[in-house]
């Protein structure tokens, strides 16, 4: 679940506060089915496990992240009785007859419909069969990338570097030089970078890794962590990730592309008019996802 600003998190608990507001004097919580218990009751009033449920999507993130099981269970009950003992204080004192409480309401029912369409579009529209178009698009796009393993020992001076060099010339092992010289923390790996691609390092060194043959070792290299003697143990083509492995990002792209298009679709056949802005002004697209997802295969090595 993506993460909430305080003030995402304060109006969601406000719309939650109206709903309850609306139900007035004789609260009643949301019908509930036989094999959806009861939990507790406030005057006789029943709050359902259902209704902990949606209780658990409002407030759920303003939890601590430690609490247990049975804490969180027991103050999202604490919190449901609360809010039916403020709702009908509120319609004792008429609130729900308010300017402020109606436009409240009304934000909290459009934003809830809009919510029930789109997750109704999502459910729809994820399929294999899209799911598979926008991998194929992905890696149509990410086409021949080239990826270098190489190690590195990271030294403060260039004096240093060459003394590494020299060493390594005279038959020094690479990987125990950069164990006990380098300062990098890839040290304890014997400098093993891993795969990365030239985009992933600073160009410095990208440049000076891309162009070693494989069991080379370059000159030393200076970048603004310092000097570097690279080894290139292996180059390849960038292994792409199998479907399976980024399914889940897959049906969020087709998640975000479908509701995208829905929103664009209802922009093009209203009349919207903007009183704040010069006639000439344009909305913006709705925002869709990239159509190749930021993916890579499992694995640094």
């Amino acid at each position: 679940m993506p993460h909430q600003t305080p003030q995402a998190a304060q109006w969601r608990r406000v719309l939650f506060v109206a709903a309850f507001l609306a139900c007035g004097s004789s609260v009643v919580m949301a019908q509930a089915p036989a094999s959806d218990p009861v939990v507790a009751k406030v005057d006789g009033v029943e709050i359902h496990q259902s209704d902990l449920a949606l209780a658990e999507e409002e407030v759920g993130a303003s939890l601590p992240q430690d609490a247990t099981p049975e804490a969180r269970r027991n103050y999202l009950v604490t919190h449901l009785i609360d809010m039916i003992l403020l709702s009908r204080a509120a319609e004792e004192q008429g609130l729900s007859g308010s300017d402020d409480f109606k436009r409240r309401f009304a934000a909290m029912r459009t934003k809830l419909l809009a919510g029930l369409l789109l997750r109704q579009i999502a459910q729809r529209n994820v399929s294999d069969q899209a799911m598979h178009k926008v991998y194929d698009d992905a890696v149509k796009q990410m086409g021949d990338e080239q990826e270098v393993r190489a190690r590195h020992i990271l030294v403060e001076s260039e004096d240093q570097a060459k003394a590494i060099l020299a060493d390594l010339k005279k038959g020094a092992d690479f990987t125990e030089l950069a164990k006990q010289k380098s300062k990098d923390p890839a040290a304890a790996d014997g400098g093993d970078l891993g795969y990365f691609t030239k985009d992933q390092m600073v160009p410095e060194f990208a440049d000076a890794a891309f162009k070693l043959d494989k069991g080379k070792i370059s000159e030393p290299v200076k970048t603004a962590f310092g000097w570097h003697i690279i080894k290139v143990e292996d180059k390849r083509k960038k292994p792409l990730p199998t479907y399976d492995q980024v399914k889940d990002q897959l049906a969020t792209v087709v998640i975000q592309q479908s509701q995208a298009e829905l929103v664009n679709k209802l922009r093009g056949q209203a009349k919207i008019e903007r009183m704040d802005v010069k006639p000439a002004a344009a909305l913006p697209p709705a925002p869709s996802a990239a159509p190749a997802p930021a993916v890579t295969a499992p694995g640094k090595k």
